[in-house]
């Protein structure tokens, strides 16, 4: 008899000796598509890296939290303006981000900045309007060390080493650079600050007999001001204004 080799046919599996295989064959085990199979529904598992949507959530929430925090400690600081002494750059209620810690170091103060310092001597006894952070005020920083400023009042510019200013692009509207005439000269490690809204601002021009002839230490200085980011929709850059002491020159040793 002729046995024909072992195959497979629509009628079954047939062996050499003539018998035909009572059961159907069984399948090969594949990876996947098999019940029971790591690719089948019942035996399935999440691939790696997946996440569900909460643990996601929570772990991004995490990382911007982190992020923040970095930022609030070591690069920036806010604060809130609460009076009228530097309209109208700053108004009551706006929110300033402040160059901080690591930043400060990394940003010097130069004339035209708006600079928030801590009280010199007892300046907030004159102030119209509690301070933000207990003892801190705002201001622009008018003269650098060894500057000398003066003005001869009644309308006429302030003066930087002999150069007036135009202040038109800051100075509230309506108000004089200084009322009253004054000349200081910029002791060293010191800066000379006034208000943008000159007729609502006590600063250095009203404090010449504090003990500092009304100047800032500037180790009083915690940061320099650069944006409002508050009231949404009206914010803007501060510390835009170095323009306007382009033409000063540097103070003539005495």
């Amino acid at each position: 008899m002729a046995f024909r080799d072992e195959e497979t046919t629509p009628s079954g599996l047939w062996y050499p000796d003539g018998r035909q295989a009572t059961s159907a064959p069984v399948p090969p085990r594949h990876a996947h598509g098999h019940p029971g199979g790591r690719g089948s529904a019942r035996g399935s598992h999440p691939r790696l890296g997946e996440r569900g949507f909460l643990p996601e959530f929570l772990f991004e929430l995490v990382v911007l939290l982190v992020v923040v925090s970095i930022l609030r400690i070591f690069l920036i600081c806010n604060y809130i303006i609460p009076s009228g002494s530097m309209e109208n750059t700053l108004g009551i209620g706006d929110r300033i981000l402040t160059t901080h810690r690591l930043t400060r170091s990394m940003v010097a103060p130069r004339r035209g900045d708006v600079v928030v310092f801590t009280d010199p001597a007892d300046w907030l006894g004159d102030e119209s309007s509690p301070s933000f952070r207990g003892n801190h005020l705002v201001k622009r920083l008018i003269g650098m060390p060894g500057d000398t400023v003066a003005c001869k009042g009644h309308g006429a510019p302030v003066t930087v080493n002999g150069v007036a200013l135009d202040e038109s692009s800051y100075l509230r509207p309506g108000v004089e650079p200084s009322s009253f005439p004054f000349k200081i000269k910029v002791d060293p490690g010191h800066v000379f600050v006034m208000g943008d809204n000159r007729s609502n601002s006590a600063d250095s021009r009203l404090h010449k007999d504090d003990g500092h002839n009304g100047l800032v230490p500037i180790d009083n200085i915690k940061g320099t001001a650069l944006l409002t980011y508050y009231p949404v929709g009206s914010w803007k850059l501060l510390n835009n204004q170095h323009k306007v002491f382009d033409a000063v020159p540097d103070p003539t040793q005495d």
